[in-house]
């Protein structure tokens, strides 16, 4: 396992997207808010998905120094859009939020794991 992520841009580039999406979470905005009623996320668990964001996004920093943290991240989110493409099967959401959001993440998230951290 590498010293430090290489190539390291993605895992920056990751890490960035993941408080942009933190952020949004917060309020949190029309779109998200949304994406949350499609697949029936109960609204009483809604608090945690900042905190997750923002824990992705702290554990891929941290990552960049710490190497195994940062391939744990970003295993972690493969779960986590894993997980949330099958709440979109499960609610029938077949939009664009499945296709383009979830499984963009998805493929983003394996990639950045696979070759900033493993290969």
């Amino acid at each position: 396992m590498p010293i430090i992520p290489d190539p390291l841009w993605p895992v920056v580039v990751l890490a960035l997207i993941q408080v942009v999406d933190a952020v949004m979470c917060l309020g949190p905005v029309a779109f998200i808010r949304d994406c949350f009623d499609d697949v029936k996320f109960p609204r009483k668990w809604w608090w945690m998905m900042p905190v997750i964001k923002f824990a992705a996004a702290a554990g891929l920093t941290a990552g960049i120094w710490i190497p195994g943290l940062g391939l744990l991240t970003g295993s972690a989110l493969i779960l986590y859009f894993v997980l949330a493409i099958g709440m979109h099967i499960r609610a029938r959401d077949f939009g664009r939020n499945l296709f383009v959001n979830a499984s963009g993440m998805l493929l983003i998230c394996i990639a950045v794991t696979l070759f900033s951290f493993i290969i």
